[in-house]
């Protein structure tokens, strides 16, 4: 596991590890203000679902630093400009919804701005906390799941994206199950997707992989059915930034096709997330606003142009992954099936 958390709080103040720089640089950001902490959600110094939402409830408390008089239309600005800085991923209204509720419940009972700012502090700090236990009993339920269903001593895993620590904040989802099955000596090789644009594979996943000294290759996403025909994969774990009320789910461009692909070959496929990620209030993928990300992020690499200049581009950050293609959901809750209707709202509701 990492000696450090991408999110710190330090003497009311909010530092967050510049995951852009990474893995060549580790380089934590001073953030200061609501403003700031939405501009580092959009630029991407944080990212993850996780760490995106607990980052803004931080964002929240310097937000009531720098204020003198709290009302509802004020705390609803600030909150309505931290949910903005990206729309995809749930965790991030989710858990400004729930800072909004707070500190609206307290300026209506006369609360004092030393108590409405210890009390979003105390609920960034208990939700750190709380992730790791979750996402440890989420990794359990995962892997009680896949011990029935690929009978072996030993797996190849495959992942895609980054949903380890850097992610969540404390143990991963998706990358924590592969942390649980590494600790319990069931790995026998990870095959991290590169992740393009972005390249959070390459430089985040093998970052974490590399620290737990868990024996992986980076791989692009094309060479995934490649693999997969030549028996190299017996399970894939992915995360998801958001999972509506029918199964489907939403996550970093690339994970559909990878679903498409695993079901081709019967390989299983589960997504790992927490209940802040689901949207019962999204019937199904089609509803999910996908966020489009800037042009240069695939026409540059480090601001060395390499395509063509006038080139147009289409950059979703996030594709829809349709519930028939996924062998199983994973939440704190437990397993869900997505095939059986009503299943997810069950589960969630237990």
């Amino acid at each position: 596991m990492s000696t450090y958390s991408p999110i710190i709080w330090k003497e009311n103040k909010l530092f967050l590890l510049d995951q852009r720089l990474l893995p060549h640089e580790e380089n934590f950001v001073e953030v200061n203000s609501l403003s700031a902490c939405a501009t580092a959600i959009t630029d991407m110094v944080v990212r993850g679902a996780p760490c995106i939402g607990f980052s803004a409830i931080y964002g929240m408390a310097l937000w009531v630093q720098s204020q003198n008089d709290f009302t509802v239309d004020s705390i609803d600005s600030a909150s309505d400009q931290l949910i903005a800085a990206r729309p995809t991923a749930v965790n991030l209204a989710f858990e400004v919804n729930r800072c909004r509720k707070i500190l609206k419940d307290l300026v209506t009972s006369g609360a004092t701005k030393k108590e409405l700012f210890s009390a979003m502090v105390k609920f960034g700090d208990e939700q750190i906390l709380e992730s790791e236990k979750k996402n440890t009993s989420m990794g359990q339920f995962a892997l009680n799941d896949l011990k029935e269903r690929v009978k072996k001593d030993k797996w190849n895993l495959m992942t895609h994206c980054n949903t380890g620590f850097l992610a969540c904040g404390s143990l991963g989802t998706a990358l924590g199950v592969i942390s649980l099955a590494h600790r319990e000596g069931r790995v026998e090789h990870i095959y991290a997707d590169e992740t393009r644009p972005y390249l959070q594979g390459s430089r985040l996943t093998a970052f974490e992989l590399s620290k737990e000294n868990i024996p992986y290759s980076i791989v692009v996403e094309g060479a995934a059915s490649y693999l997969m025909a030549n028996g190299k994969i017996d399970a894939i774990f992915v995360g998801a930034d958001r999972i509506a009320k029918n199964g489907d789910t939403a996550n970093k461009v690339g994970t559909s096709t990878l679903s498409i692909v695993a079901k081709h070959y019967g390989v299983p496929f589960y997504v790992v997330a927490p209940i802040s990620s689901f949207d019962l209030n999204t019937a199904n993928g089609n509803d999910i606003e996908i966020e489009m990300r800037p042009k240069e992020e695939i026409t540059q690499i480090k601001g060395v142009q390499i395509a063509p200049l006038d080139a147009q581009v289409v950059n979703p950050s996030f594709d829809v992954t349709d519930h028939k293609f996924i062998t199983g959901i994973v939440c704190e809750k437990g397993f869900i099936d997505p095939s059986i209707p009503g299943e997810v709202e069950r589960v969630v509701n237990l």
